[in-house]
């Protein structure tokens, strides 16, 4: 084996060396092997041996040339050992070993021998078997909150811990649910497979909801200290990425990654020094990411030449591009934002489009204008529980002068608001206003 730096190995090296390739070559490890065994958890649990693996032997002998082969072989090796200890040596075994081959078989612990060149894959193509791991991950069978850990698990190469921090949730919790997916995944008998054309539209719709939510969950986190998660939206990111790449054709594969790459622009200048969030009207423009804006604005230019037009991610792009072009608040095109509000009510209602068409309209037609939508919502108790409808309502009760009930609802909101650093400028506003 060759090593990939100069120096002694040491075990903070070779964890470094295992992190990066599995961050990068992840899906397309997983997913060989998935279809290599036709069995999706079996892949999974050998791939994390073949790190565990990589972890002790590139310590010692330091990285191969072909890392992401190597442990494609290691995780081979170990998938055949377990078909052998199922049933001996079977017909499907002695097939794989047969497939494997001299060169790709690792006696004892040693690595195996494969030339620098000689990748299990083309690094200029992404394959199916990457866009069958995503569908399988997002599979309808399994619940919202299993399809956004083994997303990020097998697609996007995070640990049980990294998707535990970024959730704010046990890592056992994690672990659970991973494990519960896999064997419903078993259970329902799911092929690892592309679904049927008729199929992959309708099923795509879960995949972009399950990114969509990760990339919400870093751009404002909903509990924490910490008011972004910009690794968890910058998986989302990459995600997405390597969807559209699978999938040129579809628009609202671009739509989503546009309205990422969008939103994501205003990172660096949505917190402070000490990490206290900063509004939209207080936040110095010049600090956005331009580079983003332009990725962003030519993934909308995708999805439109496309010709099917916008769906609910295209149309959210929209809006963001609508801020993004604007040199300040009051020079917003609100009006065109309302009709974007109001277009998306109409492709994909909710309760959160019509609070957020409320403040477009207060900003467009005045703030009185904006509360009667609010106060709609609030008789139709469709938001109850979320601190969003009291913090727009006392934002907007405030602008009208009525200080007293906007103290009140902004309190609320405080109270209800998971997020410290949220809580907190709701508090401010609060306290701010006159007597």
């Amino acid at each position: 084996m060759s090593a990939a730096t100069d120096g002694p190995p040491s075990p903070d090296s070779a964890r470094r060396a295992v992190e990066a390739v599995w961050r990068m070559e992840s899906a397309r490890i997983v997913g060989s092997l998935a279809r290599y065994t036709k069995d999706f958890a079996l892949a999974e649990d050998v791939a994390q041996e073949a790190l565990a693996q990589a972890l002790v032997t590139w310590s010692r002998e330091g990285a191969p040339a072909n890392p992401a082969g190597w442990l494609l072989a290691i995780a081979k090796r170990r998938a055949i050992d377990s078909f052998r200890r199922r049933a001996a040596l079977d017909e499907r075994y002695a097939m794989m070993a047969g497939q494997l081959g001299e060169g790709e078989a690792a006696s004892g612990g040693d690595a195996p021998r494969r030339a620098p060149d000689d990748l299990p894959w083309d690094p200029d193509q992404i394959d199916d078997d990457v866009l069958a791991l995503i569908f399988m991950s997002c599979h309808p069978v399994l619940s919202p909150e299993a399809r956004v850990a083994l997303t990020l698990r097998a697609v996007g190469g995070l640990t049980s811990e990294e998707i535990a921090r970024a959730f704010l949730v046990p890592v056992p919790t994690v672990q659970a649910r991973i494990t519960r997916a896999k064997k419903t995944i078993a259970a329902a008998g799911v092929p690892f497979e592309l679904p049927p054309a008729g199929d992959r539209k309708q099923r795509l719709g879960g995949v972009l909801s399950v990114l969509y939510v990760i990339f919400t969950e870093g751009s404002t986190a909903t509990s924490g200290d910490a008011l972004l998660r910009t690794d968890l939206a910058a998986e989302a990111i990459r995600l997405c990425r390597m969807l559209s790449a699978l999938l040129p054709a579809e628009p609202e594969v671009y739509g989503l990654l546009a309205l990422c790459e969008l939103t994501a622009a205003r990172f660096p200048a949505r917190t402070g020094p000490d990490g206290e969030a900063v509004l939209l009207e207080d936040q110095d423009r010049r600090k956005w990411d331009r580079s983003a804006i332009r990725r962003g604005l030519a993934a909308m230019g995708q999805a439109g030449a496309i010709g099917r037009g916008f769906g609910p991610y295209g149309l959210q792009a929209a809006i963001a591009a609508c801020h993004a072009s604007a040199p300040s608040v009051p020079e917003t095109d609100w009006e065109r934002i309302v009709l974007l509000y109001e277009a998306l009510g109409r492709v994909a209602p909710s309760p959160v489009v019509e609070l957020n068409r409320a403040v477009a309209v207060a900003m467009a037609s005045g703030p009185l204008a904006g509360l009667s939508i609010v106060d709609e919502l609030v008789a139709t108790d469709r938001l109850a529980g979320s601190h969003l409808l009291p913090s727009v309502r006392g934002e907007l009760l405030a602008r009208l002068g009525r200080s007293r009930e906007a103290r009140a609802e902004l309190e609320l909101a405080a109270r209800l608001c998971g997020n410290v650093k949220e809580r907190s400028v709701l508090l401010r506003k609060a306290a701010a206003l006159p007597e």
